[in-house]
């Protein structure tokens, strides 16, 4: 094989419609866009337009508004907790944060922090460090004999 030889596929690369080149050519004159008309011009742009009925996006009520101040946690549950250390991907003698959350594949990225629900039983000593969590799951957790650290919440926007 030379360099001079190396070629493509038959038939792997299509060759590009030449538009408006004679009406033999069979999408010549007006070039496959019809006749006449604001379409077949240039520079169009219509996108949601119906004709001057009143559009599907001006009739419809807004509803509802994103607050850009709240805090986006990740929900875990101690038995999903006590899941990842009965397989051996948590150490329990070591204090679990979100970092070991992820590490251990629980979580898949740290948003605002982790918060911990109740849901599930634990049966090892943990020590949690989490943004914050549900009264019943601290229970649980310190029940076992381990204990649950709040972290203070970072806010988002400085008040100056």
């Amino acid at each position: 094989m030379k360099l001079n030889e190396i070629a493509d596929n038959e038939g792997a690369v299509k060759n590009r419609k030449r538009v408006g080149r004679g009406i033999g050519s069979g999408s010549g004159k007006t070039g496959g866009r019809g006749v006449k008309g604001q379409k077949s011009r240039s520079g169009v742009a219509i996108n949601g337009f119906e004709g001057g009925q009143m559009p599907i996006y001006r009739r419809l009520p807004k509803r509802g508004f994103k607050n850009i101040f709240s805090s986006d946690f990740n929900v875990v549950s101690v038995g999903r907790i006590q899941a990842a250390v009965d397989a051996g991907r948590l150490d329990a003698k070591s204090t679990i944060d979100a970092a070991a959350l992820k590490a251990a594949g629980v979580i898949r990225r740290i948003k605002d922090g982790v918060r911990v629900l109740a849901d599930g039983d634990v049966k090892a000593k943990l020590t949690l460090e989490v943004a914050g969590g549900s009264r019943a799951a601290i229970e649980k957790v310190e029940k076992a004999g381990g204990s649950v650290k709040v972290l203070e919440a970072s806010p988002a926007v400085s008040q100056d």
